[in-house]
């Protein structure tokens, strides 16, 4: 293993390896160990080393239930999971745009070690300097009690953004052109942190992959169910701070089974809280909150077939039980059965002969993915004109097909981490496929350095506006479509 040299950073000095000729920096912690009377609240400033940090090796990641194998194969830990890792082209003071990866996982799993955001290739390619980062989860992360505890896993993010702000110059990065990305959870976390007073400043530009609505209305029901089944009756903070972290998870595992069952939306994610979201993101930018920040955002096109995957079988439903899972969704949103058989008709109208269970799952990839990114585009595109909408179209050959490009599909595209093990079964091969993931690597690193994703390699992209809607399909072909998929349900 090649070594960098010796860091020092405001926490104490750190040293990395070179691998291709980046240098990457792996573990570093950002803020105290969120535990003991630290549990549940804001994230601190943590003590500085005396000894060298070698940070070989990715961090511990937050305590999470077992649902993926990432989750199982590295070591979680509720002290140790606030850290960061860095990929740089070079130690210096060259001043290169910064990319901050939030990862996804529903804000209850997954973390920055995914293989297939692995930023070797990112930072080589577009000479940035790439950061992705470890913050609480679930519970731990998004536990809420009015008044006492909110969004600490957001503020986690805010921390180490502030850390990012105070080191990075000496990791060659610019401090003051800084690109939050992320996927799902990520891109939600993400267009939180557009409407965070306490993240104002701390980056300048913003790429939403595959925004979704996780905001629930009422939070509170949820963190109260949860501490019930912990075995209290009280929302008392200090006896929480003591029950031991695998109860915690244990008891968080049992209480998302019930959600799932009950087929309702509860869960921890970030809550509008007056102390640290003061309201809705959209609302936020519709009133320009972020008026200064360009903005990247887009959707797959079958972002929802994603859950054939986690089925045993392909579900066959009839035309009553389509009625009712649309009308099930819509009723929430204050919509009545007239509402769900117009829509419906829509959806089989122009998608004639596929199955119900594809016409359902295009419905929900339009409610809860692309519909919110494009209100979301036409907000901040009444304050900034470097708003951008794209939407990847390309099919994955999984399952022969069946999926056409699914939720997360893009992931290995933007990273160019193609040639990993097993990842051409999920995203295909071949030179198609590199050019595909080599145009939108040029396209993120573009808007990294200017806030524009336009190329050489690329048709000219405009930006989104309400008159045009002009769309990028990144899939078989870069083209611009503009209003795509206009519905009159």
């Amino acid at each position: 293993m090649i070594r960098t040299e010796v860091v020092e950073t405001t926490l104490g000095k750190v040293q990395g390896y070179i691998e291709e000729g980046i240098q990457i920096f792996k573990g570093i912690p950002y803020a105290a160990p969120p535990i003991g009377d630290l549990r549940f609240s804001p994230p601190a400033p943590r003590e500085p080393w005396s000894k060298l940090f070698m940070a070989n090796n990715f961090g511990s990641i937050a305590p999470q239930p077992p649902y993926f194998s990432v989750s199982k194969r590295l070591k979680q830990s509720e002290g140790e999971c606030l850290n960061l890792n860095i990929w740089t082209p070079g130690i210096d003071h060259k001043k290169r745009p910064v990319m901050f990866w939030i990862h996804r996982g529903g804000f209850m799993y997954e973390s920055s070690a995914e293989e297939k955001i692995d930023s070797l290739a990112l930072a080589r390619k577009g000479n940035v300097v790439v950061v992705s980062i470890n913050y609480r989860l679930g519970p731990l992360g998004f536990l809420y009690i009015p008044g006492i505890t909110a969004n600490v896993g957001m503020l986690d993010q805010i921390a180490a953004l502030k850390w990012v702000n105070d080191n990075i110059s000496i990791f060659g990065g610019d401090p003051n052109n800084v690109t939050i990305f992320g996927e799902s959870a990520g891109a939600t976390a993400v267009v939180s942190l557009l409407a965070m007073p306490a993240a104002k400043g701390l980056f300048h530009r913003a790429i939403a992959q595959s925004y979704c609505v996780y905001y629930v209305s009422n939070q509170e029901r949820g963190s109260k169910e949860f501490i019930s089944k912990l075995g209290f009756h009280v929302m008392d903070i200090k006896s929480l701070q003591k029950v031991p972290v695998n109860k915690i998870i244990d008891t968080f595992a049992e209480f998302m089974e019930g959600v799932v069952q009950r087929d309702e939306v509860e869960s921890f994610v970030p809550v509008i809280d007056d102390k640290t979201l003061p309201e809705y993101p959209l609302n936020a930018v519709s009133k320009g909150f972020s008026r200064d920040i360009p903005l990247l955002i887009g959707t797959n096109k079958d972002e929802m077939t994603i859950n054939y995957l986690f089925l045993s079988s392909i579900p066959k439903i009839n035309d009553d039980e389509l009625l009712n899972s649309v009308l099930k969704v819509l009723n929430r949103l204050g919509h009545n059965e007239s509402k769900a058989k117009k829509m419906i008709k829509v959806y089989k109208d122009e998608n004639q002969g596929i199955p119900l269970q594809d016409i359902l799952f295009k419905f929900l990839t339009d409610l809860w993915y692309r519909i919110i990114s494009i209100r979301l585009a036409e907000a901040q595109s009444k304050y900034q004109q470097n708003t951008f909408m794209y939407l990847f179209t390309w099919p994955s050959p999984d399952m022969e097909g069946k999926l056409g490009a699914p939720h997360s599909l893009e992931i290995p595209f933007v990273f160019g981490t193609l040639t990993k093990p097993k990842m051409d079964s999920w995203t295909g091969k071949g030179k198609e496929v590199d050019n595909l993931s080599d145009k939108m690597m040029e396209c993120w690193i573009a808007f990294a350095h200017t806030g524009n994703p336009n190329h050489d390699d690329i048709p000219e992209w405009p930006p989104y506006e309400v008159e045009n809607r002009a769309t990028m399909f990144m899939g078989t072909e870069f083209k611009i479509v503009n209003a795509p998929f206009i519905r009159n349900a």
